[in-house]
């Protein structure tokens, strides 16, 4: 049995992991979004390759979280604290797969050229990197107020992914040559969206540690 000592700072290790976690996938997505905008594959393969740390320190949390619980055996909000330190570990760790996803939509772009400037995906990623950081914030604060901001800024980003999809399908209505590259940046917004909708769901995680009940801010 370990110390009330000792399983403070496990916990507190745990959120120090979670920072860490969501300091790399706002880069990641931040880089990604930048590695599009002028297609560069070298960029692309680094933030591939970087994908391993993340998943590493996600799997730092697992064990970590699953040795505090053995030895603890705690109740109430400590558990809360650490299920859903896990579970938020778990959305950070999809959302760097889907930044991933974006760099590969830049490998698969290598040699073309984009078909129109990028506005809008740059534009929803910069909301959704927001989201990152102020979901993580929501979280060290425990503060509901930032945890429920998640679902308007979603909507948002929403609003923003419906638009930028009827201008690429309009532009491929008059030059179906760029059908192809008009599925990949599709693809990009959907991706950004998911990220979007991973940060609401450590916004209902921070809510469920406070208030012990989950909302659902993804409607």
């Amino acid at each position: 049995m370990v110390t009330r000592r000792e399983f403070d700072i496990g916990l507190e290790q745990l959120q120090q992991m979670l920072v860490q976690m969501g300091e790399r996938v706002e880069r990641a997505l931040a880089d990604s979004m930048s590695a599009l905008e002028t297609l560069d594959s070298k960029a692309a393969k680094t933030i591939v390759a970087a994908d391993l740390e993340l998943n590493r320190i996600e799997e730092r949390i697992s064990d970590l979280g699953a040795k505090l619980i053995a030895t603890q055996q705690p109740v109430a909000k400590d558990l809360r604290r650490i299920l859903v330190a896990l579970k938020i570990s778990s959305d950070l760790e999809r959302m760097g797969d889907l930044s991933v996803d974006i760099a590969k939509v830049v490998l698969r772009l290598e040699g073309q050229q984009l078909m129109k400037p990028l506005h809008d995906l740059p534009q929803m990623a910069l909301i959704v990197r927001t989201m990152i950081v102020e979901s993580i914030q929501s979280y060290i604060d425990e503060n509901i107020d930032l945890a429920y901001k998640m679902a308007k800024d979603d909507d948002q980003v929403d609003a923003l992914y419906s638009q930028i999809l009827r201008e690429i399908f309009s532009i491929t209505a008059d030059n179906p040559k760029t059908v192809g590259q008009a599925i990949h940046l599709s693809f990009v917004g959907r991706y950004i969206e998911r990220i979007a909708d991973h940060a609401t769901n450590i916004g209902e995680s921070v809510v469920f540690l406070v208030l012990g009940e989950r909302p659902d801010l993804n409607q």
